[in-house]
């Protein structure tokens, strides 16, 4: 689709405030486009005043501005993610994965109400997010057309990045916060930021160029330990060191007490983007990284080895579903379902030490389906008789002996 498809109609524009958002409103405007300006409220710490971004997308000539509330929301996401472990390419927690699919899925109500036809978003072309608000809208609205300005020609002519749009917007008087001093960029909700580009792309650049907004660096985190308690039941945190919290609250605090020892800040990765090629990122997510971590040493205790098997491979699936997009689908809901079985069973009192950028365990209290016993201990208790392995191991020498006899091992 291009800029001339959309003359003289009215689009949608899920717009967060920075510099792509405010060059986005005014291009399109003065291509004879009416921009109704969406802004999703996921509690993300870098912006606190939405009344200021609606007056900057006003002022970049959007001719409405909608806030949408959704903190609820995006704590309610980032718990499905805990409860399923989903950590794509085992480090990074999905946060803005995360925060896609929450805020497609909150904006497209008053989107279809208004009659909008078109959603546009100001993702890249070499980036995931095109991908995710692609796909999630065509699931949940296929009568949606989805417009992305970097994926049009006209638009690219006209910028080819970050220092041609801050020249744009400097020239047209527009309310930016964007600077060409700034060595890198930043998406934010409440699970976790992400910084990226400029300087970040050199791989000669360290991650400690960034300057956390959720916490401190490790090495700055305070030289004392701190104890973190935290109560699941049913898989969903309801208190915090004792103190009875909501799943929104529970992030709240993740995020201050975690943030403030250093846990998951600054978490350099080199990933696999969705379409194929590397990026690099540098990734705060305190709140999920504790939370996250407490979670699973209580799935330790309740998961069997069949069950941790088959935990371990739908984990791994609902993490590149949300990476890609596809938390809608039949696919990821068959996997959600599984792992409320698993959730039902998650009750229990997780104790860990902090410290520096560590969570360390310290003790599982009240957990009524722990399968951890007195029989694995090697003391004199329980009810499992040594003697009885005599058989189990005669029984695994028959193989043992075939496949060495067979030739199959290689001395």
């Amino acid at each position: 689709m291009n800029v001339s498809d959309l003359k003289g109609k009215t689009i949608a524009f899920l717009a967060s405030g920075g510099l792509d958002s405010c060059t986005i409103t005014h291009w399109l405007t003065e291509n004879g486009v009416k921009v109704v300006c969406f802004t999703a409220d996921l509690a993300q710490p870098d912006e606190t005043d939405f009344g200021e971004i609606e007056k900057r997308m006003r002022a970049c000539g959007a001719v409405d501005f909608v806030a949408l509330p959704l903190q609820k929301q995006i704590a309610d996401a980032g718990l499905q993610g805990i409860q399923a472990q989903a950590c794509y390419e085992s480090r990074y927690w999905n946060v803005t994965g995360l925060g896609r699919q929450v805020t497609v899925a909150g904006a497209l109500a008053e989107v279809i109400k208004r009659k909008i036809p078109v959603l546009a978003h100001g993702a890249t072309g070499r980036g995931n997010d095109q991908a995710r608000f692609q796909l999630i809208t065509n699931m949940l609205e296929p009568s949606l057309e989805v417009y992305a300005p970097w994926r049009d020609q006209t638009f690219l002519s006209r910028f080819g990045g970050r220092i041609q749009m801050i020249e744009y917007c400097e020239q047209h008087g527009l309310p930016i916060k964007a600077s060409r001093t700034k060595p890198y960029s930043t998406d934010a909700n409440l699970l976790g930021l992400t910084h990226e580009g400029g300087q970040l792309e050199s791989l000669q650049t360290p991650a400690a160029l960034v300057a956390p907004e959720m916490g401190v660096w490790a090495w700055d985190a305070p030289d004392k330990k701190e104890t973190f308690s935290v109560r699941f039941e049913k898989g969903v945190p309801v208190k915090i060191n004792n103190k009875p919290v909501d799943v929104l609250g529970a992030f709240i605090a993740a995020n201050e007490i975690g943030g403030k020892n250093g846990i998951g800040i600054g978490m350099h990765m080199v990933e696999n983007r969705f379409i194929g090629v590397k990026s690099r990122g540098v990734y705060e997510q305190p709140g999920m990284e504790l939370l996250g971590t407490c979670y699973g040493f209580l799935l330790q205790l309740v998961l069997d080895r069949r069950a941790k098997e088959f935990f371990d491979i739908i984990s791994l699936q609902v993490a590149k579903q949300v990476y890609h997009g596809y938390w809608s689908d039949l696919a990821s809901r068959m996997m959600r379902k599984a792992i409320a079985e698993t959730s039902e069973l998650a009750t229990g009192t997780i104790t860990a030490t902090l410290y520096k950028g560590s969570v360390s365990y310290v003790s599982a209290d009240d957990t009524p389906h722990s399968l951890f016993t007195k029989d694995g201990s090697m003391e004199a208790e329980g009810d499992f008789d040594h003697k009885d392995s005599e058989g189990f191991l005669r029984v695994l020498s028959v193989h043992a002996r075939a496949l060495s006899n067979s030739g199959q091992i290689k001395k």
